[in-house]
């Protein structure tokens, strides 16, 4: 983010000299991306940032991956991922079931009810879209209330804690990257400011507004970072609160945007999914179809055209509302399509006449589109329908 910001109490001038009440120095800490060539800030601590008393390996929630093979386009029901009373027992990160994944991209789902551990994610930035609940993402930035609907951004390497609020179970759809989540470029000046054309801008962006100054002792971080064969976990224990920052400014923070802030872009016929999306990262981008007004063409299609990604696997999180491209297929809240590149998809049959002269759509669904094949995690099996390939073929099969 090129957004500039400025939380609690920092120096008039960077690397300078800034003191406690006691007259000992704060620690200044730089967060920065790629090298020092990037978005950065500056964090003062009360402690030194990089103390550790001890560490110990954690073991990560299964990351394993299988091939899909034979291709075939799946239909994945989340929901069934935590029957019961589960969720009463879990925590937003330490709870999480990886769904698809590639060396670019993990996307996992969570159903809690506890806190989670510290945690901070070295790989790469991830995005939390809430499908449910509502909870305090803590932050050593500060604190954000996150709720239905918003989509989180975490910068890799921020120590952070989810805690969940009121009486219904948190619901988290999250996107993990291997490197940094951002806006568009199209959406951005040259210089970072959010154009006139994009759907969404600066003033739709929530951000911590006051340090959180926690206090305690030997506190335990669980940390994501890179292994021999994929991801790995350690569990660091720190002298002092990593939440100690007593002010920040900078250009590079966790933030929180809800999707219902997102502004549709329509035509008079059928646009392209790239006028739904919201951010991009390495080898993947991220879009929201939200409820909107539809093509109004007096002979519009209102329903997507088939098509053939060749370049993509396209992923699909059908959030609330009605699909109208996916009537009869079995699809509802919940559920994920995976449509591989490498298979024509469209809308079920008899969808394309079941649409035309419609002229609103109330859906709500969070699309991921790869640039390089997903494979399958263990909560992808374990919820696969097992028919939804054969769905356009009216059930018939071999």
């Amino acid at each position: 983010m090129a957004f500039y910001r400025r939380v609690g109490e920092v120096p008039p001038k960077r690397h300078t000299q800034f003191r406690r009440p006691d007259g000992g120095l704060y620690s200044e800490e730089l967060v920065g991306e790629e090298g020092f060539s990037s978005d950065s800030s500056l964090l003062y601590h009360r402690g030194l940032p990089s103390a550790l008393v001890d560490a110990r390996p954690w073991e990560l929630p299964d990351q394993s991956l299988t091939p899909n093979t034979p291709l075939l386009p799946r239909h994945l029901k989340l929901h069934d991922l935590f029957p019961g009373e589960e969720h009463k027992a879990v925590d937003a990160v330490t709870g999480r079931r990886l769904v698809l994944g590639n060396p670019d991209v993990r996307i996992s789902y969570a159903v809690s009810s506890l806190s989670s551990p510290y945690y901070r994610n070295a790989i790469g930035d991830e995005c939390v879209f809430v499908e449910r609940g509502t909870a305090t993402l803590e932050t050593s930035f500060g604190a954000l209330e996150v709720g239905q609907g918003d989509f989180v951004v975490v910068p890799r390497g921020t120590t952070h804690r989810w805690v969940p609020t009121g009486e219904e179970s948190l619901r988290t759809y999250v996107i993990e990257s291997s490197a940094h989540i951002a806006p568009p470029k199209r959406y951005l000046s040259r210089y970072g400011q959010f154009l006139e054309t994009a759907p969404y801008c600066e003033r739709d962006l929530r951000a911590p507004a006051e340090p959180l100054l926690a206090e305690g002792a030997d506190v335990e971080v669980y940390v994501r970072h890179r292994g021999p064969a994929g991801p790995a976990g350690t569990v660091h224990v720190v002298p002092e609160h990593p939440f100690d920052v007593v002010g920040w400014d900078g250009c590079l923070y966790p933030y929180a945007f809800d999707v219902a802030d997102f502004e549709p872009i329509t035509g008079r016929v059928h646009q392209p999914p790239p006028v739904h999306q919201v951010f991009e990262g390495a080898g993947f981008v991220i879009c929201a179809f939200v409820p909107r007004k539809v093509d109004y063409h007096p002979l519009a299609v209102p329903v997507p055209y088939y098509h053939s990604n060749v370049d993509s696997d396209e992923v699909m999180f059908y959030v609330d509302g009605d699909y109208e491209a996916r009537k009869g297929s079995g699809i509802g809240r919940g559920s994920v399509s995976l449509h591989p590149g490498g298979h024509t998809h469209g809308p079920q049959p008899g969808a394309v006449e079941g649409a035309l002269g419609a002229e609103r759509f109330d859906e709500l669904a969070v699309m991921i589109d790869t640039f390089r094949p997903l494979e399958l995690g263990e909560g992808a099996t374990a919820t696969d329908d097992g028919r939804y390939a054969w769905s356009w073929s009216m059930g018939r099969r071999p």
